[in-house]
């Protein structure tokens, strides 16, 4: 495993975000939601999510995720994704969010 400076990790701002809405994206090439993360100061963003195998739209409101928030946006299909919500592979090839054990506010910073 390659290592990085503290300078580098600070570089890359990872917040604490709100899931306020989420949708199947139909135009996507692989099964995806698009979901709207309230981020605190800095607003609601958008986010193209590979999910669908353990996550429904209905049962990921209200969720808070864990986000980077400075990568350049990236065009997916006809919708404009913005920020990248982290997760984890189960082991079966399925993404698990990354998430907090206690609700935080939204748009906090990892520390």
């Amino acid at each position: 495993m390659q290592t990085i400076d503290y300078s580098d990790f600070q570089k890359i701002d990872i917040r604490i975000g709100t899931i306020v809405q989420a949708e199947v994206f139909e135009n996507a090439r692989k099964p995806s939601f698009k979901l709207w993360v309230d981020l605190g100061e800095l607003g609601v963003k958008k986010s193209s999510a590979q999910i669908t195998d353990l996550y429904q739209p209905e049962g990921l409101i209200g969720k808070q995720v864990i986000c980077i928030c400075n990568f350049p946006p990236r065009q997916i299909a006809n919708f404009m994704s913005e920020i990248l919500v982290t997760g984890f592979d189960d082991g079966q090839g399925r993404i698990s969010l990354a998430t907090v054990d206690f609700p935080a506010p939204n748009g906090g910073k990892l520390h």
